[in-house]
C-alpha cells in the first residue's frame, strides 16, 4: 500500500487545501490512488488540468483516478466522461472526511455514481480541518472560501461559492499547530482575505480564553503575535487594509500586501465592477509608503480585457 500521489493545479489555496486532502486521505486510509487538484480560472488551466489527468493515468496503470478541485466543480461531467477518471468530487466534498471513507479502494472501485459535486452556492460554512504541519519553513493558513464580489471577468464564485469564514478560534489554532512544528513563516490566504469575517458581521470568537474579533485586522495581529512572519495574500483593495500598514510598521507582521488591482483606467473598471477612484488608491499607496517606507506590494493586472 503506498500514499496517494497528489497533484496540485493553480493556486495557493489550492496547495493549502491539497495538504488538507493528505492528511484526510491518510486518516481514511486511502492509498494506492492519484488525486488531481485542478484549477478553472482560464481555459487554459482547463486543458493543463486535462493533459496531468492523462499523464498520471498513464504513468500509474491500475491506480484510481479521483479529479477535484475548481475544474472539477464547475464541469464535473466533462471530466467524468474522461476514461482515465475513476471518480470527480467537488469543492466542498474534498474538505470533509466522510468523503475520504468512501474513497478507500476497495469502496471506489465499482461505485455507479462516478460524480459527487453539490451545489457551491448552496454552503454556508467551512469544512471543520486542522493542518498539523506542512515540514517546511513556510504554511499556508485559510482564513476563508468563496467571494462576495461578481467581477464580470471572474468566475470564482461558481467555483467557490458565496464567501464563507473560517472561525478566527479555529485559523489560530491551526497556526499555533504550524509554528509548533517549525514552520517560521504563514501566508495568508483565501479569496477576499479584507472581507474576512463580513459574512459573519465580525462576530467575536475565543483563542486562548480571550476573545477575538471576526476581521482582518485583528487576525493580522494575533497571527503575528506567534513570532512567525506573516504574509496576506489576495487582500481586495478596501479601505479597512489601511488598518493593516501600522501592524507593519510595528513589524508585527511582514510590510507586504498582495493586492488584485487589475487595471488604472476607471472606465475599464467600471466594466469589471472593480474599484474604480484610481487617484485614491495612488493616495493610499503614498500614504502606505509614507509609514512603511520597505512595504512590497504585488499585483496583478489585466491586458486587453474586452468589456
Amino acid at each position: 500500500m503506498t500514499a496517494p500521489i497528489f497533484s496540485t493545479l493553480g493556486c495557493r489555496l489550492n496547495a493549502y487545501e491539497t495538504e488538507a486532502m493528505k492528511e484526510l486521505a491518510a486518516a481514511a486510509g486511502v492509498a494506492n490512488a492519484v488525486v488531481v487538484n485542478t484549477c478553472a480560472v482560464t481555459a487554459e488551466a482547463v486543458r493543463k488540468a486535462k493533459q496531468e489527468i492523462r499523464r498520471l493515468a498513464r504513468e500509474n496503470p491500475g491506480a484510481p483516478v479521483i479529479v477535484t478541485g475548481c475544474a472539477a466543480q464547475t464541469e464535473p461531467e466533462t471530466f467524468a466522461a474522461m476514461p482515465e477518471v475513476t471518480k470527480v468530487v467537488g469543492n466542498t466534498e474534498k474538505m470533509q472526511a466522510e468523503t475520504w471513507t468512501k474513497l478507500r479502494v476497495p469502496d471506489l472501485i465499482g461505485t455507479t455514481e462516478k460524480v459527487q459535486v453539490d451545489d457551491i452556492m448552496s454552503v454556508k460554512e467551512t469544512a471543520g480541518h486542522l493542518i498539523d504541519g506542512f515540514g517546511r519553513h513556510r504554511a499556508y493558513v485559510q482564513v476563508q472560501n468563496g467571494c462576495d464580489h461578481r467581477c464580470t471577468f471572474c468566475i470564482i464564485p461558481s467555483m467557490r461559492g458565496d464567501l464563507v469564514s473560517r472561525p478566527i478560534g479555529e485559523v489560530m489554532r491551526e497556526a499555533e499547530a504550524l509554528v509548533g512544528a517549525g514552520v517560521q513563516e504563514l501566508l495568508v490566504v483565501s479569496q477576499d482575505t479584507s472581507a474576512y469575517g463580513v459574512d459573519v458581521k465580525y462576530r467575536p470568537g475565543f483563542w486562548s480564553g480571550r476573545p477575538l474579533k471576526t476581521r482582518m485586522t485583528e487576525l493580522a495581529g494575533a497571527l503575528g503575535s506567534l513570532g512567525a512572519w506573516v504574509r496576506l495574500h489576495y487582500v481586495y483593495p478596501y479601505p479597512s487594509v489601511d488598518d493593516v500598514i501600522p501592524l507593519m510598521a510595528d513589524g508585527i507582521i511582514l510590510p507586504y500586501l498582495d493586492i488584485p488591482f487589475q487595471h488604472a483606467s476607471p472606465r475599464i473598471l467600471k466594466l469589471m465592477k472593480r474599484p474604480g477612484a484610481v487617484e485614491k488608491t495612488l493616495d493610499r499607496i503614498q500614504s502606505w509608503r509614507a509609514a512603511v517606507p520597505d512595504l512590497t506590494l504585488r499585483s496583478t493586472f489585466i491586458v486587453g480585457f474586452p468589456g
